[in-house]
């Protein structure tokens, strides 16, 4: 289509095309700030607010209070192991003297009847005895350590049970938060595309085209780029949904847009070749040509081949001949290559070679 314009026309049209891609810049800057804030306008809670404070205070504190108990059990279980240990060396002394003294004694009597041996054997008992004692104090201080490390775990799994529930109630209200949010941007960003798409409609070759299609490039980015990133995120669900949606949409959008283009070309194929040809805009027409396509049906032309004037499918005259110079031309040029000569109108009855 360029090929027919003139050389200032196709640097104005392009400065307008920048003029229209500014324009969709200034706009996407202003409507992606815009996007941005909306979740401004909605207070974010934080963990603290589904938390029962009293509650999270009161297990704490006996959570202070299990490892102070912990800390005591502790230092009270190293005094009983450093007495148990004493005990048990003293036995283990006292043993050794008396075997240490048994060797060494001659005597014909039988030891277990002497009564010396019996006496040093009986101050063995209180050593045993303390011993034993010992041992007690130590399992028992052993066992106030285990209470109060189950204790302390008890409650940190209460705490712990508290601030999951806190923070399954807290993903539940930013679930609903991002929700409320992503149905504020659509609903500015959806009313946008609607607009954008009458503007193309209507006026996309109107005196004010730059600014049209500026704004139909701000309303597509903002809805498709900026919308997108803040689809709510339940699984896969809701993504793939919206996109099932979109297919839909555009595909039966596409399939109508085919059958009602298919009925324009079936009818305007009915139509007579020249009023057909008067019909289609000048530089469309051309356009086409320089792509080797027929102007009436858009399907692949010979434009190289002499003997042919016409479309083999459409029936539309592609050639005919200079009204002054005969010289053969194109039927929708407006003046003969040759000669420069006006082509003629065309006429109800066709045009071809003569």
């Amino acid at each position: 289509m360029t090929q027919t314009m003139r050389l200032p026309e196709k640097w104005f049209r392009r400065g307008l095309w920048l003029l229209a891609l500014l324009f969709a810049g200034f706009l996407i800057g202003l409507g992606g700030a815009l996007v941005g804030d909306l979740p401004k306008i909605e207070s974010r809670r934080q963990l603290a607010d589904f938390t029962d404070r009293a509650l999270v205070r009161r297990l704490e504190g006996q959570m202070a209070q299990a490892r102070t108990q912990q800390k005591e059990a502790q230092e009270a279980l190293a005094q009983a192991q450093l007495g148990q240990q004493a005990a048990t060396a003293e036995l283990r002394a006292a043993r050794q003297g008396l075997e240490s003294w048994l060797a060494a004694r001659q005597a014909t009597q039988r030891q277990d009847q002497d009564p010396e041996v019996l006496g040093r054997t009986r101050r063995l008992d209180p050593l045993q005895q303390a011993l034993r004692e010992a041992e007690a104090t130590v399992q028992r201080r052993r066992q106030e350590l285990l209470d109060a490390q189950q204790r302390e775990a008890g409650l940190r799994r209460d705490l712990e049970q508290h601030e999951e529930a806190a923070g399954k109630a807290l993903a539940a209200e930013q679930r609903h938060l991002e929700l409320r949010v992503f149905l504020y941007r659509l609903a500015l960003t959806l009313p946008l595309l609607g607009v954008a798409g009458w503007l193309l409609w209507r006026h996309r070759q109107g005196r004010w085209w730059p600014f049209v299609w500026g704004f139909a490039l701000f309303a597509a980015f903002t809805f498709f780029v900026e919308l997108v990133p803040y689809l709510p995120s339940y699984g896969v669900y809701v993504r793939y949904a919206v996109g099932v949606l979109l297919t839909v949409i555009i595909g039966r959008q596409a399939i109508v847009s085919l059958e009602r283009y298919l009925q324009r070309q079936r009818q305007a194929e009915a139509q007579p070749d020249s009023q057909r040809r008067k019909a289609l805009p000048y530089d469309a027409a051309l356009a086409r040509l320089s792509q080797s396509l027929c102007p009436g049906c858009e399907r692949a032309a010979n434009l190289k081949d002499d003997s042919g004037d016409f479309c083999p499918h459409c029936g539309i005259g592609l050639f005919d001949r200079c009204g002054a110079c005969r010289t053969r031309k194109s039927a929708f040029a407006h003046y003969c290559l040759h000669c420069g000569v006006v082509a003629p109108v065309p006429q109800a009855s066709g045009t071809g070679l003569t």
